[in-house]
């Protein structure tokens, strides 16, 4: 057995089944005792409120935690974000004017205080709508000189980062800066702002309770190395895993 970098979501994916995120704990544990394994939380939630759910749900402490979806990463427990992947992230980003322009759409509802970010700002969007909104935006904001994207996810959630920021890229970041194999990287995901984890990975889990503009992509872009579970959560992970030879 080797290491691996195990990157994992959070809501819906890491967490939903009490009994098999028990037994998974358990095995990803020894394994980082015994082989040096690296273990990764990937999630769209501010650091306020992942504490709250590693709290809520006895979650390993992991080596580190990529927050925010994407723009902020913590290494060890630490409560500062790692100032390397910040600085890269500052490049042509201008909150304010991010924040004044979005100030025209009526349709974008802002996220609670703890969800606006240095390097995110977060609204609630309808699905029905956001077709039509999204298009609109971004090119309102690019127009501006601003380098950003948009991330949309579970329906609802709209996310505006930098350019160079989402939950694939900074696993990039930590992956390089551990020099760990892309071949020994596997991640798991179940929601729209996940796709950017599977796009930069060479294994994927694909929980059973994926949503659906997940699978949409999933079935747009077809992947051996993509394992789409029929468990749902951390027993999906858990399948994945034994598929892929990374857990025996």
């Amino acid at each position: 057995m080797k290491p691996f970098l195990f990157v994992t979501d959070l809501d819906n994916t890491l967490v939903g089944d009490d009994q098999a995120l028990t037994k998974l704990n358990r095995q990803l544990s020894q394994h980082r005792q015994e082989y040096g394994t690296k273990i990764v939380y990937a999630t769209g939630r501010s650091l306020t409120l992942y504490r709250q759910l590693q709290a809520d749900k006895d979650l390993l402490q992991p080596d580190a935690t990529i927050a925010a979806v994407g723009t902020e990463i913590y290494l060890n427990g630490s409560d500062t974000p790692d100032p390397a992947w910040s600085e890269k992230l500052s490049h042509k980003w201008n909150r304010d004017r991010i924040v004044a322009t979005t100030a025209h759409f009526a349709d974008l509802v802002p996220q609670p205080d703890s969800e606006q970010r240095p390097f995110k700002v977060s609204f609630f969007l309808t699905e029905a709508i956001a077709a039509e909104v999204m298009p609109q935006l971004q090119s309102l904001l690019e127009k501006q000189g601003l380098d950003i994207k948009l991330i949309y996810s579970t329906g609802q959630d709209l996310d505006i980062l930098p350019r160079h920021s989402d939950k694939g890229l900074a696993m990039q970041f930590l992956r390089q800066q551990w020099e760990i194999d892309p071949a020994q990287t596997v991640v798991c995901g179940d929601s729209g702002n996940d796709i950017a984890l599977f796009a930069g990975a060479e294994r994927g889990i694909i929980v059973g309770n994926a949503s659906y503009e997940l699978l949409q992509w999933h079935n747009d872009n077809p992947a051996d190395h993509h394992y789409l579970a029929e468990a749902a959560c951390a027993g999906g992970i858990l399948e994945g895993l034994n598929y892929f030879g990374f857990l025996e």
